[in-house]
């Protein structure tokens, strides 16, 4: 199936960092997110209750990120896709960190792949 769900540069308020100082102030990443829906997108009969409601994943990605404070980007993406494999009708998801904290780059990050 080729159907994916994508949620691109979500900007996700959050803690983190590995110096103290750094996780002390908030700071925003962006993520980007491709969901494989466990249905495709034929037969949804134009009903969201059938649908990966992609608002209710994102509030849940911002929820996730504020739950506490974090040093590792890594740690937060492992959270974020278990909880979305877990709690919405979602195969596969592939999810894209950026981080604005690296002199001399426009952004740093990381991108994972997890499967139920």
């Amino acid at each position: 199936m080729n159907d994916k769900i994508l949620i691109n540069r979500l900007r996700v308020p959050t803690y983190i960092g590995v110096p103290d100082e750094e996780r002390a102030e908030q700071q925003e990443l962006r993520l980007s997110l491709e969901l494989t829906p466990i249905q495709g997108f034929e037969g949804l009969d134009d009903d969201i209750e059938r649908a990966v409601n992609y608002y209710e994943v994102a509030q849940r990605v911002k929820c996730v990120a504020l739950e506490r404070p974090r040093k590792l980007i890594e740690t937060l993406g492992e959270e974020i896709t278990a909880m979305i494999l877990s709690e919405f009708a979602v195969q596969e998801v592939v999810l894209e960190i950026e981080k604005y904290i690296l002199p001399d780059t426009d952004w740093v990050g990381l991108r994972m792949m997890r499967k139920k």
